[in-house]
C-alpha cells in the first residue's frame, strides 16, 4: 500500500496490489448451447471484488474477448453454438481496479445438437491434484462425477518448463468409485508420468474428453523431488563409540557425523535437520552397530554407510534417508531390516544390502510357513525404494495391510533385486493408488508381486524379470482392482500366469508382458499349476482387458482361461479373448539360455531374460507413451527389456 494525502493533509493508504492470479479453472459442458468456467478464487491484500472471463473461439485458440464478469465463481456462458471449442481465462480484479494476471487457459467443448451434454452421460470435472512428487515420477488425480456410460478419457502431455515440445504420458486410468477390505475411493482418472529428472519443474496439459460433454483441458505445474544430499559445506564431526552419545545429543541442522570404526550400540535419535540443512550420519570403514537404529517423528535425517546388525525402524519421520548401508536382520527384532510401522512420508531408501534369516527351504513357503521378518516396509505416501538388494525375508519389501495401512500412494520400488523370500519378493497390498513397481528382479521367491487387493488403482507393475517364482508371479486378491501390468517377464514352474483369487480381479490392464510356464507341482502344499499359459478364472471381462503378450509352456500346449473364456491354441486365445495379438513364445526367445526351473527350491544362477532380436517377441508390443519410446524395430519389443539394450542395475549402484 502506497500513501496518498487526505482533504484534511493527513495521509491515507493507497492499494497497487493486484490479486494473484486465479487458479485450476476449468470448463466443462452444460448443454450444446451452455459452458461452466469454474476456478480458484485469487486473494488480495485488501479484498478481490471481481473477475473478468475472457474467451477464445477454435481449438486452441489464443484471440482472447471479453466474455462476462461475475463477483465469484463460476461463470454461465450462454447462448453458444453447439460442437464448439472455446478457450477461457479469468483475470481478477480489486476495489482499487488493480487486475491480476491472466490464469492459464481452460478448454471445453459444446456437446453435438442432440448430443446430450449435460445429462448423466457427460462427465462434471472436479479438481486436479498432484499429491507426492517423487524423484522420478509425478502422480495425477483428476476428480469427476457423472460420465454414467463410462466413456469419457483423461491425457496427459508434459514438457520441462522453458522448453518447446510437448510429451505425450500414459494416458490416465479411469477409476470408478468403489469400496473394498474397510476402505472407499471416489470416482478419478488417475495415473503417472514416468522416469522424469529429479528436482526438475514439469508443465502438465490436462485434457479430459468426453462426447458426451464436459470436455476440458487444464495446465499446471509441479516439480519432482531433488536427490537428497548433505548442506554444501556442511559442518564435519569426528565421532567415536565412546564419544558418540555426548556428539549426538548437540547435533544441530546441517552437521555431518563421521563415525570411526569400532563397535556402536544400538540407539534411539531424536535430532532433526531441516531440507536444505539435514542431519547426516555417516559410516566409515568398519562401524559396526549391533542393535537397533529408532528414529521416530523426526525429519530430514540421513543415515549413510552404516552396517547394522539389527533394524533400523524411523516410524511417524519425514524425509528420512538409508543409503549405502548394510542391515544384518536379528530375531531380537522379528527379523525385520528397514521398517515403519506407523505412516511416514518421503523416505528415501536406496543402495542398500538387507539381509534376513529366512532360508529357502520349501517349509518355508507361504503366509503360514517358517519364515520372518520384513526387508523394507513402509506405509505413508511419497517413498521412494530403489537399488537395494534384499534377501531371505518373509516378504522382501512391502506395505502395510488392513487397518494399518495408512495413505499408501505415489510410492516408488524401483530397480532393486530380490530372491530367497518366502512369501512375497514385492508386497504392494492396500496401495490406495500410484504406486509404482518398476524394473525389478524377482529370482527364487515364493511370490513375485503381490497387490492384495489395490484399492482402486492404478497400481503399476512395469518391466520387472521374474525367474522362478514358485506360486505365483502375480498375486491381485482379495477384490485386487487396477492394477495395470506392462513390460513383465516371467519365466516359472508351472501356470505361466495363474491367478487363484476366489474373488474378482477387477480393472485389470496388461500390454506387451511375456508368460512362460510348464509342467508344475506342490511345494508346502500350494500348487504352482499345470502349465497354462494364462489362467484367470476370476478375471472381470467387461472393465479388464489383455493384450500384445506372449505366452508359451514346454508342456508344447496353449491352454488356459480369462474370465469365462477358455481356449486350448494361439488361435482360439486370440478369438475368444481380448489378446487378439498374442503371440506363441518358448525358451528359445532368450538370446541367453535360459532353463525352465523345474526344481523351484534349488538356487541356481540368475538367468539373463532379454530376448532374440529374431524372436517371435520382437516387434510384438503395443506402442505406449512414456513407457517403451524409443524401440528400435517396427513395434516394441515384449518383455522387461528391449532386445539388444542393456541390462539395467538391479540391486546398489
Amino acid at each position: 500500500m502506497d500513501a496518498g494525502t487526505r482533504s484534511d493533509g493527513g495521509t491515507v493508504a493507497t492499494d497497487t496490489q493486484a490479486p494473484s492470479v486465479p487458479q485450476e479453472p476449468a470448463a466443462s459442458a452444460v448443454s450444446e448451447s451452455q459452458l461452466s468456467v469454474t476456478w480458484t478464487p485469487s486473494t488480495d491484500d485488501v479484498g478481490v471484488t471481481g473477475y473478468r472471463i475472457e474467451r477464445c473461439q477454435g481449438a486452441g485458440c489464443l484471440d482472447f474477448s471479453p466474455a462476462g464478469t461475475v463477483s465469484a465463481p463460476p461463470f454461465a456462458d450462454t447462448g453458444l453454438t453447439a460442437s464448439t471449442a472455446f478457450g477461457y481465462r479469468v483475470l481478477a480484479t480489486d476495489a482499487a481496479g488493480n487486475t491480476s494476471g491472466a490464469s492459464a487457459v481452460a478448454r471445453a467443448t459444446t456437446p453435438a445438437s442432440g448430443g446430450g451434454g449435460g445429462g448423466a452421460n457427460a462427465t462434471v470435472v472436479g479438481a486436479t491434484s498432484l499429491p507426492f512428487p517423487t524423484l522420478h515420477h509425478l502422480t495425477v488425480e483428476w476428480a469427476f462425477s457423472g460420465d454414467a456410460n463410462a466413456n469419457g478419457v483423461a491425457t496427459v502431455r508434459y514438457r520441462p518448463v522453458g522448453t518447446l515440445p510437448w510429451r505425450e504420458a500414459l494416458p490416465l486410468r479411469r477409476v470408478p468409485a468403489g469400496s473394498n477390505e474397510g476402505f472407499s475411493w471416489t470416482g478419478r482418472h488417475s495415473g503417472s508420468v514416468f522416469d522424469l529428472q529429479p528436482g526438475t519443474t514439469y508443465e502438465l496439459e490436462l485434457t479430459l474428453t468426453d462426447p458426451d460433454g464436459g470436455t476440458t483441458t487444464r495446465t499446471t505445474v509441479a516439480a519432482t523431488r531433488p536427490l537428497p544430499v548433505p548442506m554444501a559445506n556442511a559442518p564435519t564431526k569426528a565421532v567415536t563409540p565412546a564419544t558418540f552419545a555426548s556428539i549426538a545429543a548437540g547435533a544441530q541442522p546441517g552437521d555431518v557425523l563421521l563415525l570411526g570404526a569400532g563397535t556402536y550400540s544400538g540407539f534411539d535419535w531424536s535430532r532433526s535437520g531441516t531440507q536444505p540443512m539435514p542431519i547426516v550420519l555417516r559410516g566409515t570403514s568398519g562401524v559396526v552397530i549391533n542393535g537397533a537404529i529408532n528414529l521416530f517423528n523426526q525429519s530430514h535425517v540421513h543415515l549413510e554407510g552404516l552396517t547394522v546388525n539389527g533394524r533400523i525402524r524411523f516410524n511417524g519421520s519425514k524425509h528420512v534417508v538409508i543409503q549405502r548401508c548394510t542391515i544384518n536382520a536379528s530375531s531380537t527384532y522379528g527379523g525385520d531390516g528397514i521398517v515403519t510401522y506407523t505412516r511416514a512420508e518421503n523416505a528415501y531408501i536406496a543402495d542398500n544390502v538387507v539381509t534376513g534369516l529366512t532360508q529357502w527351504a520349501e517349509d518355508s513357503l507361504g503366509a503360514s510357513g517358517n519364515n520372518l521378518g520384513e526387508g523394507i516396509v513402509v506405509t505413508g505416501p511419497g517413498h521412494v525404494i530403489l537399488h537395494n538388494r534384499v534377501t531371505g525375508f518373509r516378504d522382501g519389501i512391502s506395505l502395510l495391510e488392513d487397518a494399518e495401512a495408512v495413505d499408501q500412494f505415489s510410492i516408488d520400488v524401483l530397480n532393486n533385486d530380490l530372491s530367497g523370500n518366502a512369501d512375497d519378493g514385492i508386497e504392494a497390498d492396500f496401495c490406495f493408488h500410484n504406486c509404482r513397481v518398476v524394473r525389478n528382479r524377482l529370482t527364487h521367491n515364493f511370490i513375485a508381486l503381490s497387490s492384495q487387493p489395490g484399492l482402486g488403482g492404478p497400481t503399476y507393475f512395469i518391466r520387472n524379470a521374474i525367474y522362478n517364482a514358485v506360486h505365483v508371479a502375480f498375486k491381485p486378491y482379495r477384490g485386487s482392482t487396477g492394477d495395470v501390468l506392462l513390460h513383465n517377464t516371467v519365466v516359472k514352474n508351472g501356470d505361466a500366469f495363474g491367478v487363484y483369487a476366489g474373488r474378482p480381479v477387477t480393472g485389470l490392464y496388461a500390454r506387451n508382458n511375456l508368460f512362460l510356464g510348464g509342467p508344475g507341482a506342490t511345494f508346502n502344499g500350494y500348487s504352482s499349476g499345470t502349465g497354462r499359459v494364462l489362467h484367470l478364472p476370476d478375471l472381470d471381462v467387461a472393465s479388464s482387458s489383455l493384450d500384445h503378450d506372449g505366452v508359451g509352456s514346454t508342456t508344447g500346449t496353449l491352454t488356459g482361461s480369462l474370465g469365462g473364456a477358455t481356449f486350448n491354441s494361439l488361435q482360439t486365445l486370440r478369438t475368444l479373448t481380448t489378446e487378439a495379438h498374442a503371440v506363441q513364445v518358448d525358451l528359445t526367445v532368450f538370446s541367453t539360455p535360459v532353463a525352465y526351473p523345474s526344481a523351484p527350491l534349488t538356487l541356481s544362477a540368475t538367468p539373463d531374460l532379454r530376448i532374440r532380436a529374431d524372436s517371435a517377441a520382437a516387434n510384438a508390443g503395443q506402442p505406449l507413451a512414456n513407457v517403451n519410446e524409443g524401440f528400435s524395430g517396427l513395434a516394441p519389443d515384449l518383455g522387461a527389456v528391449e532386445a539388444g539394450a542393456a541390462l539395467p542395475t538391479y540391486g546398489p549402484r
